[in-house]
């Protein structure tokens, strides 16, 4: 081919392309622009169900019903490339939809056009993209929504709540002052107190949980009190055990602030008594921990309500001796002696028949508040001593004591002194035996005076933890003055 006719064919060819390349670019703009143009559904509209039959004319066409749907589906925008065919009132439907809900509501709008018979929907459901991010959008979306409507009843809620945490308040100090009047024990009135301030709140927040819309969660809440209750009084049994305890201890009030008392294996003035223990301050200067618990089972002697205590003691005299005898000389001295009551009377009684001694055994009262029961029991002991020595009244020791019934034959050798002047003389009694107390028993006195000021110099015990009454103490105290 000659060298002009390939050059005309290559202006031809690139005249073609060319023509080819600005229809192109001129179809797609038309096609951007008609897109742009066209109305966009938002991402969170969704489409209604269509429930009504759409009348077009009282004798629907094929071409009328293709026609009205075709406008209704690209009026909506939410379908790209459909089309629709109709034949014999049978409705074909394809193109593509965003969604399955679409896809469906498209076949509920040509169900209840008029004249429609059957749909076949062959739309295509447009899958999302991987960073689609268009359910995330429409979800926040919701939420934001339910916010915005919630927020009224969260204010409501909130200020319930404010009021029925202040009523609770109110509640406990005024239940506090209520019950002050009317229930000794302190425990007993803060819990009452406690118990007015939680039904208050409690209140409250059922009924704040029942204005958010939150019934059920507003009966668990209420019927769960119970069953958590349950749960921590079996976690925490011993707790709760020695709790209930100091609310008997409490309210029965077997002792007060200051009272001496012997429980548990110890005695001691008692200090304080907690929701967890009682304290005592030992006759040691010693402070004990009892558990309420041990406290409210254990048997529980109070010295302090009734001052007057009895004491005893058991002494052996001899087999030859005289038993009536023994008693009057003991019971001399127990008549005599200045700490000992006359009412109730003291009593020497024979108490036992030993291998070597007849035991005697010695019962005497005294008035805890003004002398020591040790200090008494010594001095009457040693009193009671000096007596038998005197009346020659033995008080032989089973040990060493060796009796020869028939005597002990002996032989005077001449030249010997007498037997009477061998035997060895009495010695004599000094004249500090005959005293009530002597200095090693440094009087007979109570020391009571004595632990109470050690009680008082010890560590402080915080007042706000004693659930027993002041008053009652210095009533107790005035009346009963405190035994060793």
């Amino acid at each position: 081919m000659p060298c002009r006719h390939r050059a005309v064919a290559a202006r031809h060819f690139a005249s073609w392309l060319l023509l080819s390349l600005l229809y192109w670019v001129a179809s797609t703009s038309q096609l951007l622009a008609q897109a742009k143009d066209a109305p966009q559904a938002p991402n969170n509209e969704r489409a209604a169900p269509v429930t009504q039959k759409i009348d077009i004319s009282p004798v629907a066409g094929d071409d009328e019903i293709r026609k009205r749907l075709q406008d209704i589906l690209e009026a909506t925008g939410w379908f790209s490339g459909s089309q629709v065919v109709v034949r014999q009132g049978v409705v074909f439907l394809s193109g593509q939809a965003r969604t399955d809900e679409l896809k469906q509501w498209a076949t509920d709008l040509a169900h209840n056009m008029q004249g429609v018979v059957a749909v076949a929907n062959r739309m295509e459901v447009i899958p999302p993209g991987i960073w689609n991010f268009a359910g995330a959008q429409e979800g926040m979306a919701e939420l934001r929504h339910d916010l915005i409507r919630a927020l009224p009843f969260m204010v409501l809620g909130l200020g319930v709540l404010g009021l029925s945490v202040a009523g609770s308040w109110l509640s406990l100090k005024s239940a506090r002052a209520f019950f002050k009047r009317r229930v000794r024990s302190r425990l007993l009135r803060g819990v009452f107190a406690w118990a007015v301030a939680a039904l208050v709140l409690f209140a409250g927040l059922y009924i704040v949980l029942r204005v958010s819309g939150l019934t059920q969660l507003a009966l668990t809440v209420v019927g769960g009190t119970g069953l958590i209750g349950l749960v921590l009084g079996i976690a925490f049994r011993d707790i709760t055990e020695n709790f209930l305890a100091s609310i008997f201890l409490s309210v029965q009030e077997p002792f007060q602030n200051g009272d001496l008392i012997d429980v548990a294996g110890e005695t001691g003035y008692v200090r304080q008594l907690n929701v967890r223990s009682t304290v005592l301050m030992t006759l040691d200067g010693n402070i004990v921990e009892i558990p309420n618990a041990a406290m409210y089972k254990a048997v529980l002697r109070n010295f302090t309500t009734n001052p007057n205590r009895r004491e005893h003691f058991v002494v052996g005299i001899g087999y030859d001796n005289a038993i009536d005898q023994a008693q009057e000389v003991a019971l001399n001295v127990l008549a005599g002696h200045p700490a000992v009551l006359e009412e109730p009377e003291p009593l020497v009684l024979a108490d036992n028949l030993g291998k070597a001694t007849v035991d005697l055994k010695v019962y005497f009262w005294l008035d805890g508040s003004k002398h020591s029961a040790i200090k008494v029991r010594s001095s009457i002991i040693r009193l009671i001593k000096r007596a038998f020595q005197q009346h020659e009244i033995s008080m032989p020791d089973e040990a060493r004591e060796v009796v020869f019934p028939d005597g002990v034959p002996f032989t005077l050798v001449e030249g010997a002194k007498t037997a009477e002047a061998s035997l060895p003389k009495q010695p004599s009694l000094p004249d500090s035996d005959e005293c009530v107390s002597t200095e090693a028993e440094a009087g007979l006195s109570s020391e009571a005076g004595v632990l109470e000021e050690q009680t008082r110099r010890a560590r402080p015990v915080n007042s706000e933890d004693n659930l027993l009454n002041d008053t009652a103490t210095s009533d107790t105290a005035r009346l009963h003055p405190k035994a060793s």
